[in-house]
């Protein structure tokens, strides 16, 4: 079997990269690298993967870009295509977040929250993939969905919504 193909990055559209990068970095402490400045985005979570032995492995954690919707970059064409707008409307991708056990997703949602996001769901409890899960749209009407592996034996505590 041939080596698949890769995924590298995930973009998420914006009208203000700049301002999309300040928050991906205050609600999950990433670093903003804008490469270049209010154009495109590229947020960088730092460190690796953790291996089985619970040690970081030699795989780097994978980026999330933003891109002005205004004009999309690279594209062939230097002024860029239509759309030139974010779309808050309808079904989109989601990305997903492995929240880390020095983290909580009570402290990304409120501080996600207080930035200007919209809470889609708290507290519910996904047993097909056992993970509890969390919601939220950023300004720019980007889906978030953080994600806390529930183990074996989750204790699902009574407050939260299942399926």
């Amino acid at each position: 079997m041939a080596y698949p193909n890769t995924l590298i990055f995930v973009d998420l559209a914006s009208d203000d990269p700049e301002a999309a990068g300040n928050f991906y970095s205050e609600v999950f402490g990433w670093e903003n690298d804008p490469r270049p400045k209010g154009i495109y985005h590229r947020m960088v979570p730092g460190q690796n993967f953790i291996g089985p032995d619970d040690n970081q492995s030699e795989i780097g954690n994978l980026h999330l870009g933003i891109f002005d919707a205004a004009n999309a970059r690279p594209h062939p064409d230097p002024a860029g295509v239509e759309p030139r707008q974010v779309s808050k409307d309808g079904r989109k991708a989601r990305v997903w977040i492995l929240v880390s056990d020095d983290d909580s997703i009570d402290r990304i949602l409120d501080t996600a929250e207080r930035l200007g996001a919209e809470i889609l769901w708290r507290n519910h409890y996904w047993k097909e993939f056992s993970g509890f899960n969390s919601a939220f749209r950023d300004p720019w009407g980007n889906e978030i969905v953080m994600w806390v592996k529930g183990g074996d034996n989750p204790v699902i505590p009574d407050d939260y919504t299942q399926e």
